[in-house]
């Protein structure tokens, strides 16, 4: 019995007559040959139908099909040194299994408009099924790392009574007789969990509702969150670096097809997984927007244009530290020796990709943070319970926020965040 195979699993079948479903992505024939591009969900490559090696009425399916038809094939594996993936396999059996016709979706260009329209189509190209295995490897390797290194994941809710940055960017919704919200942020809730557990990690969807339409912003996208008891602002920045090169090098390790795919420099991003990353501050961040003539002053937050210039300046990701208090959340620590900066951090990627990760160390003392709640023009009986983590045993304690989207997208070498998840949502899209 002809063995069912993927065709990801082309290289340990060489010479080997094999089955597989797939559908086809393209086709061309140069009259007593038909090469069928093929696709299963694993991989993409060529299957070869050779009008003397076949039935009359398997080479005519063979010219008959149309984009997207599935089937079954069967055939024999060779390797196919000219192609990325390295393997063909030649037909000697078609199945139809599904047909298609006027696929939307062809060859030719099509502007990102019509491609987003389509996106539960589009996931199939080549390209974005290159960057979903690459965002699936990254989730993968994040769980890895978490558990490697004594962290526990914790889910916090989707659904919030208050806004953990203060801000009014937020998605309302009517809660039975309440209002409610859209979580911005599961950050305050694995502060409790790390006042349980130590070591704890959140990893689920935020929703900010800013009318930004810039390719660094989605309005649904994914966090990963961890916080960490006894730990201080200097040994968080340890924990980054560590887990943003151990997602690099399991990406290099994992995804080298996928990466081939997107043209990706793979010793470029070999670059990335060297440690320890620079650090400046804001202070001299300042300077050198400054010296370049960028129009910005003390106590500004960046911009895209001021963190691109910045990236650039480094052939690794770059820590920004101790940001002014004005344009960061209530819940950092004061800065031991200055009273008008955090103990924080924002790591900016290379290549002009700006911000992926904010963090900072969280303020202990319980009046200092019930002060700032006040200063903030919150209600402080919302705010109740968090409080409630410094009245009763509290610990210094820090942690940070990385975008997955905004790692993808680096990771990739792509353009914009939208193609970094399977089903964009942003300001004037919410379909399909």
């Amino acid at each position: 019995m002809v063995k069912q195979i993927s065709i990801i699993d082309a290289k340990d079948h060489v010479d080997e007559e094999v089955r597989i479903g797939g559908w086809l992505t393209d086709k061309r024939s140069s009259g007593k040959i038909s090469f069928l591009q093929l696709r299963d969900g694993s991989a993409f490559f060529q299957g070869v139908v050779v009008k003397s090696q076949v039935s009359e009425e398997v080479f005519q399916l063979a010219k008959d099909l149309k984009q997207e038809s599935s089937m079954w094939i069967t055939g024999v594996i060779h390797e196919d040194t000219r192609s990325h993936f390295g393997y063909e396999i030649e037909v000697s059996n078609i199945e139809l299994v599904g047909e298609s016709g006027d696929y939307p979706i062809t060859p030719k260009e099509h502007g990102v408009e019509f491609l987003l329209d389509h996106r539960h189509l589009w996931l199939r190209s080549k390209r974005t099924f290159a960057i979903m295995q690459i965002r699936n490897e990254i989730i993968r390797a994040t769980y890895e790392f978490y558990n490697q290194e004594g962290f526990i994941k914790m889910d916090p809710p989707i659904l919030t009574g208050s806004a953990p940055e203060g801000t009014t960017e937020l998605f309302h919704i009517e809660y039975f007789e309440n209002d409610a919200y859209l979580t911005q942020s599961g950050q305050l809730y694995a502060e409790a969990g790390a006042m349980a557990f130590g070591k704890v990690f959140t990893f689920g969807p935020v929703f900010r509702a800013e009318k930004s339409k810039t390719r660094r912003h989605l309005t649904e996208f994914w966090m990963i969150e961890p916080e960490m008891a006894f730990m201080n602002q200097d040994q968080s920045l340890e924990v980054q670096e560590k887990y943003i090169a151990y997602l690099v090098q399991n990406v290099i390790d994992h995804c080298e097809y996928d990466l081939n795919l997107l043209d990706r420099d793979i010793d470029q991003l070999k670059k990335y997984t060297q440690l320890p990353y620079p650090r400046i501050s804001y202070d001299k961040a300042i300077e050198m927007l400054q010296a370049a003539d960028f129009d910005v002053k003390w106590g500004d937050d960046f911009g895209a244009p001021d963190e691109t210039y910045l990236s650039d300046q480094f052939e690794q990701p770059v820590f920004i530290m101790n940001y002014p208090k004005a344009i960061k959340p209530f819940y950092m620590k004061p800065h031991p020796t200055r009273d008008d900066v955090y103990l924080c951090a924002d790591l900016l990627a290379p290549e002009g990709y700006g911000e992926i990760i904010g963090g900072s160390e969280r303020e202990t003392d319980y009046d200092k943070l019930e002060a700032e709640i006040v200063k903030m023009g919150l209600d402080l009986k919302d705010y109740e319970w968090y409080l409630d983590l410094r009245r009763y045993g509290s610990v210094p304690h820090s942690g940070f926020g990385l975008g997955l989207e905004r790692a993808i997208t680096w990771i990739c070498g792509i353009d914009h965040l939208r193609e970094a998840i399977p089903f964009p949502r942003m300001i004037n899209r919410i379909q399909p």
